[in-house]
């Protein structure tokens, strides 16, 4: 569906930051000075509880140590070494801090709200609505749109998250604490009271040691990523529908459209946790198995707790009010008439509450589904639902039945929050993806040709065109290659084992609750294909009238430059195959749609920032018109990390971004660490991040079937500026002695001895930059304060392009300046150049034991810093004061804060070096907690690890 309109112009917003969203400046800047006190307020207030408890517990002394309170600098002097004590006082006051943040921000925004800013905050559905509006589009358009547009984020358990999860529990009670405290109608005596709640949780949040003792099990993960998926998404949803029908209405557009909760854009989830497999040696397939049944369980749980919700809610009696004829031949003709004992609680309802009747009755076939309860012997003999879509037709009755006595409130109210649990969480909460590197396939399918006696040796290194015809003669057939229960070497049992996994669920309860086959390091058609080869030896692969076709989705990972530069021609003939063809075709006929995934982590470590994202645009827009050329409609799936170099940012600019025409419809995305705490950890937070999320992909998909013709000229330039910073980033990293110099100025190693994920820091363990995961490659810089991966590269690439060709600068510099994709970039470099300090680059340099190589790395290091610095400053009109006011003072808040955590990590990381080198292993393991607890509070004070 197209709209045309004044859509051309695509969703960019003004040149610079400086928006007001609809007020004066002087009013903009008024409300964010009043954010600034808040947070200045809050802070006060809770480190003063901390000192408090602190006191109470007999240490008054410590929290002199604090920059931001009076008598900062008494607990300590600059040539002290700072004690372990104080750097955790520091880690839990920026943990504080980090929340008060976050509660200042919504109450902004309900500010801004209240006052009647209009467009609103950008990518809210107030915004987005406004801009559809002005674009053209009709309500009728909009509201015909929105049920195929549909948002998957994906969860991941990327050891990014440097906090523990009974650290995470405190920190979201604490910010309740910080809620309640906003109602003024409280008494001084029940202030007093949430005032020791609040002490309270502070001295257990000081009480609790921060550093996990081992590394966490991938069941640790799986427990948190559960928690967002059954306590925090669910409300937050809720609050995101209720916005989005509030906007609505607000721009005068009939609410009837919407008032049906299948006429609504979509919400799914996504989780790695369980089923990432790529250099990840603990993620098994009873693992995966255990992780599917308790995805499965919880999932019945949530919608067994909505329908108890609902069952109290909806108390018609038929004495008030005649019930339609089809709910009580509905109720009285079923067979699960002998079940209505089954009510929550045990409570029983009258026989004339015939709506609540029917709820128990969709509550015992729930029930009856539950993994860990359908043996009950109070449900013995009822027949579960066999998919969400029979329990979403029950529920639709149950609609109807209210809407025909007049109960329109008691839906919307009620009734819809359960309808869109269902559709967006069914009964399996997330679809598990299972992810796995191509040469573990390599290995595999070498594996089993030799055990089913073929010539099959070397495959990992057969030109493409013998793997390839391998593999397609092995896919003209559905016959396996081994018997089911012969016995395999490790690899290819290890695989098979989970790949079995997925075949016994596919047979129990269909596709739902499976998610993509992903290929990390896809190089060529052939890793694909062998994936296909391996689906077929447990059955997943099966015959069709046209030929052999896949029940689950198989979907490339493009991540290095290379790779991305091929991608669109690998596309062109994985499109092309029978079999890729066929599974699409089986999968939806009415719109066929391939998935493909690309990453920014690895693209951004081989060719740094503007390099990595200029070719992922490209990438995007050429896979699209291969899409096109086959009819097949292209989802994106962007593998987003915790910062801007490796995809992070606000989420507005991110769709601005993408090559126009690249969204159509659907896209998914990780949430990757740390990101899932500060996005979804409380619920106002949660809602605006999922309610920016869903309304921008709405907003962009809607203007992306506008037409746009691209800018070829600033198009061209941007690739000339992008392969000048490629080799401005090559010529930096490849600098001799370069490497060493990051694996002595940085904590890599012992970011390699942290605890704060289950997986590996390297894919295979060997100690080579093409095996170290982007991760902890962004993380070590980020704490070092190089921020490094964010920014090399681009300074040389301006000041080149201006000195061999002034014309094309200019016009770059005019031009792009206002094109959301390279502003984007250069806002992202500028943070990371805003964040980085070249004082503690130079304190950190000092670790290098040869004073030549680290005067010369550094040197080239912070020729490049300030080359880039200027670069930026001098590409956009404004200077960076007036344009990010907010962004300078937020790092200058926290920078005096940070000051001693740095000092005593490079005191710690020189003391535990010393140890390890010199053997002295008992010294090593008793600084190591030190050094753990300083990564910690850096990344508090940061808020960001990688």
């Amino acid at each position: 569906m197209k709209q045309r309109g004044s859509g051309g112009a695509g969703l960019d917003h003004r040149p610079t930051d400086r928006r007001t969203d609809g007020r004066t400046e002087g009013e903009a800047m008024k409300i964010l000075q009043e954010t600034i006190e808040k947070i200045e307020s809050d802070f006060g207030l809770l480190l003063g509880a901390l000192r408090e408890v602190l006191e109470e517990m007999g240490d008054p002394v410590l929290m002199r140590g604090l920059p931001w309170l009076e008598q900062a600098g008494e607990g300590f002097v600059s040539g002290d070494r700072v004690p372990g004590r104080v750097i955790h006082v520091l880690s839990v006051a920026f943990q504080l801090l980090n929340l008060v943040e976050e509660n200042a921000v919504l109450q902004e925004q309900r500010q801004r709200e209240s006052l009647g800013d209009r467009p609103g905050k950008p990518g809210l559905w107030r915004a987005v609505f406004g801009q559809l509006h002005a674009a053209g589009y009709t309500p009728d358009a909009i509201a015909a749109a929105l049920p195929g547009i549909c948002l998957e984020p994906v969860l991941t358990a990327h050891p990014t998250e440097a906090k523990r999860p009974t650290v995470l529990h405190l920190h979201r009670a604490i910010y309740l604490g910080l809620l309640d405290l906003e109602n003024r109608m409280w008494t001084p005596s029940e202030r007093a009271d949430i005032h020791e709640r609040i002490k309270a949780l502070l001295e257990t949040l000081w009480r609790t040691g921060e550093i996990r003792n081992e590394r966490p099990k991938v069941e640790d993960e799986l427990e948190n990523v559960l928690h967002y998926l059954r306590h925090t998404f669910p409300g937050a949803l809720d609050r995101v529908d209720r916005r989005m029908l509030e906007a609505w209405r607000e721009e005068g557009w009939d609410p009837t459209l919407l008032a049906s909760p299948e006429g609504r854009a979509r919400l799914k989830f996504g989780n790695w946790v369980g089923g990432d497999r790529d250099g990840h040696p603990y993620v098994t397939a009873e693992v995966t198995c255990r992780t599917l049944r308790r995805l499965r369980t919880e999932a019945h749980e949530l919608l067994l707790e909505q329908l108890d919700r609902l069952w109290t809610q909806v108390s018609l009696s038929t004495r008030v009010q005649e019930a339609p004829a089809f709910l009580r031949e509905a109720v009285e003709a079923s067979e699960a008439e002998r079940w209505l004992h089954f009510y929550p609680g045990g409570m029983r309802c009258e026989p004339d509450e015939l709506w609540r009747r029917y709820v128990s009755l969709v509550r015992a076939r729930v029930a009856a589904g539950h993994p860990e309860r359908r043996l009950d012997p109070e449900i013995a003999g009822v027949q579960p639902y066999r998919d969400p879509g029979e329990l979403a037709r029950d529920l639709a009755l149950l609609r109807q039945a209210l809407r025909a006595v007049g109960a329109e409130r008691l839906i919307r109210e009620y009734l819809s929050p359960l309808e869109r649990i269902v559709d967006c969480f069914g009964f399996q909460l997330a679809a598990l993806d299972i992810r796995q590197n191509s040469t573990m396939h390599d290995r595999v399918i070498e594996q089993l040709l030799g055990v089913a006696g073929l010539i099959g040796a070397g495959f990992p290194s057969w030109p493409e065109a013998r793997r390839r015809a391998m593999l397609e003669g092995e896919l003209q057939t559905a016959r396996p290659l081994t018997p089911r229960g012969m016995e395999l070497p490790e690899d290819a049992a290890g695989v098979m084992e989970y790949y079995q996994v997925l075949a016994d669920h596919y047979a129990q309860h269909g596709r739902e609750g499976l998610g993509s086959l992903i290929v990390s390091m896809t190089r060529d058609v052939s890793d694909l294909l062998a994936v296909y080869t391996l689906l077929r030896e447990v059955g997943l692969v099966r015959p069709t009238e046209q030929g052999l076709a896949s029940l689950l989705p198989v979907v490339p990972l493009f991540e290095t430059l290379d790779d991305l530069e091929r991608a669109p021609a690998i596309i062109d003939e994985f499109l092309s195959h029978p079999i890729t063809r066929q599974s699409l075709l089986l999968e939806n006929g009415v719109q066929p749609s391939q998935q493909v995934m690309i990453g920014y982590s690895d693209s951004n470590k081989d060719g740094g920032l503007l390099a990595s994202h200029w070719a992922l645009y490209r990438a995007q827009r050429a896979i699209r018109e291969v899409g096109d050329r086959h009819g097949i409609e292209m989802v994106f799936f962007h593998g987003r990390g915790g910062t801007s170099g490796r995809g992070a940012g606000p989420m507005h600019r991110f769709l601005e971004s993408l090559p126009h025409g690249s969204l159509q419809r659907r896209l998914r995305m990780t949430e990757q660490g740390e990101t899932i705490a500060q996005k979804y950890a409380n619920l106002g937070t949660a809602a605006q991040t999922l309610e920016m999320q869903l309304a921008g992909v709405v907003g962009t998909s809607l203007m992306h079937a506008c037409e746009k013709a691209p800018d070829a000229e600033l198009e061209g330039l941007v690739t000339r500026l992008a392969e000048l910073s490629r080799r401005a980033y090559r010529r930096m990293i490849d600098a001799p002695g370069f490497l060493e110099f990051w694996s002595r100025a940085t904590p890599i190693d012992a970011l390699e001895f942290s605890t704060i994920g289950s997986r590996p820091a390297r894919r295979t363990g060997r100690r080579t930059m093409e095996d170290l995961r982007a991760i902890p490659w962004v993380f070590s810089w980020n704490q070092a304060r190089f921020f490094l991966p964010g920014w090399c590269g681009i300074g040389s690439a301006l000041a080149e392009l201006k000195s061999e060709d002034a014309q094309a600068y200019q016009v770059l510099r005019e031009r792009g300046a206002r094109w959301s994709f390279l502003r984007n970039v250069l806002y992202n470099a500028e943070t990371n150049i805003a964040s980085a300090s070249i004082a503690w680059m130079t304190e950190y340099a000092g670790l290098v034991p040869d004073p030549v190589l680290r005067e010369r790395v550094l040197g080239l290091i912070l020729e490049e810093f300030h080359r880039t610095d200027i670069g930026i400053q001098e590409f956009f009109e404004l200077p960076r004061s007036e344009r990010r006011p907010r962004m300078l003072r937020t790092v200058a808040y926290r920078e005096v804060g940070l000051h001693p955590i740095h000092r005593r990590q490079i005191d710690s990381l020189g003391r535990w070096r010393a140890a390890q080198e010199s053997g002295e292993q008992a010294d090593a393991q008793r600084e190591l907690p030190t050094l753990l607890l300083t990564i910690n509070a850096v990344a508090s004070g940061l808020r960001t690890t990688g």
